[in-house]
């Protein structure tokens, strides 16, 4: 089976469902930002403030192209998407599902998250036009997946049914 790269917003329910989904297909489960974190010894706030978005995005697209093509769950950091080549490397390696939250939703999910270096300042206002930026590119995915008010559960019902 190809690789499952899960790709959204963040609060999107990326990490939550690739838990899930990995326990319901037998098959292990592993996050760019985390191997990211892991492999600079640095949080993603660290390197975006001493390195800057750019470095940290060159980072995640490193690391991104080592990740395994089969018998994976993937779950990405929401901004993977914005660089055409990531795209292209997961679609060409893996399957890539879109789980989508509407921007309401994710205000309430992220309402007091203060680890993410992206919505320092208005929350709202950053969350809005961060979401608005990056649709387009979420929406090449090979399938689209509500999240907002579904459970956990269902969520991973419906993938396992769109990949089987």
């Amino acid at each position: 089976m190809k690789s499952v790269f899960l790709t959204g917003f963040m609060g999107s329910g990326k990490t939550t469902i690739g838990k899930l989904l990995s326990e319901k297909l037998s098959l292990p489960v592993i996050d760019t930002d985390h191997v990211i974190e892991e492999k600079l010894n640095k949080t993603i706030r660290e390197i975006f403030e001493t390195e800057g978005e750019n470095k940290f995005r060159e980072y995640e697209h490193q690391f991104l192209e080592m990740m395994p093509t089969e018998n994976m769950i993937i779950t990405t950091g929401g901004g993977i998407i914005l660089r055409k080549e990531n795209r292209d490397w997961m679609r060409k390696n893996g399957v890539i599902i879109y789980l989508h939250c509407e921007p309401e939703e994710i205000l309430n999910r992220l309402a007091c998250d203060q680890t993410r270096p992206l919505l320092d300042g208005d929350k709202q206002k950053n969350v809005l036009s961060i979401f608005t930026e990056r649709s387009p590119f979420y929406h090449e995915a090979d399938f689209k997946v509500d999240t907002t008010t579904k459970t956990p559960e269902e969520i991973v019902l419906e993938i396992e049914n769109l990949i089987r």
